[in-house]
């Protein structure tokens, strides 16, 4: 199943289905064109991880972590599908495409076993980042943190929607830059949700961002972006410069 938040052509703010080529919502159906796709789902945080790939490791000259390298996003950074986003203005910032794991009900100290519980679905993201400030001064807030430096979407797939290998990429202007397969993540997504709910609590619709393969580079004003990830579908958005 594919859920979906939007904004229908009256201004509501609903969840439906995305089936095939139409959003339905109740007894209505809608054109995706004819309505605004939003992020799906309102977190009050996003844990990202980092390093989480040994390739794009690699490729930053970074050691690989002994436990997942946490840290946060939060909400001011959510967009959605089909944005255009402002970058910082004179910031070198890099696109990174993401499996972004949505959680379903609030939870603490969850043992891997038990990890699948508390996943309502996966979503595509992008991990916007400004590698300047993150760079020359390890400043994850404005390296990170700016705003809309999460899109995601366009929906949420339920897990049984995305297999355990499902291919990853991203395309800047129809350009392929990532091409990866979710099996290469270091840390798995059951040791992710453990590791973190030891130390907070993740609530419904918070999103763990589990990392980026090889192949990040940068954007430029007007580039068109797509995160596409096997069973899950397809985000794009655009940036600008201001």
């Amino acid at each position: 199943m594919y859920r979906v938040r939007f904004r229908d052509p009256a201004g509501s703010v609903r969840q439906g289905e995305w089936v095939e080529n139409e959003i339905t919502f109740a007894d209505r159906r809608y054109d995706p064109e004819e309505v605004d796709v939003l992020a799906p789902c309102e977190p009050t945080k996003i844990v990202c991880i980092g390093r989480n790939y040994a390739a794009h490791a690699e490729e930053r000259d970074e050691e690989l972590p002994d436990r997942p390298l946490l840290f946060l996003k939060p909400p001011n950074a959510v967009a959605g599908h089909g944005d255009s986003i402002t970058l910082p203005e004179d910031r070198y910032v890099e696109h990174e495409a993401e499996l972004g794991v949505v959680i379903g009900e609030q939870c603490r100290n969850v043992s891997e076993p038990e990890a699948e519980e508390v996943i309502a679905g996966y979503t595509c993201f992008d991990d916007l980042s400004n590698r300047d400030d993150q760079d020359e001064e390890q400043n994850w807030i404005r390296g990170k943190a700016f705003d809309n430096a999460a899109p995601m979407g366009p929906v949420l797939a339920t897990p049984d929607e995305v297999p355990d290998d499902a291919g990853i990429r991203l395309r800047v202007n129809g350009e392929t830059r990532q091409d990866s397969t979710l099996d290469h993540l270091i840390f798995s997504i059951p040791e992710l949700i453990a590791e973190i709910t030891s130390y907070m609590t993740l609530e419904p619709g918070d999103v763990i961002a589990t990392g980026t393969p090889e192949g990040v580079g940068p954007l430029e004003d007007g580039d068109r972006v797509e995160v596409e990830i096997e069973g899950v579908g397809r985000l794009e958005h655009a940036v600008q410069r201001p």
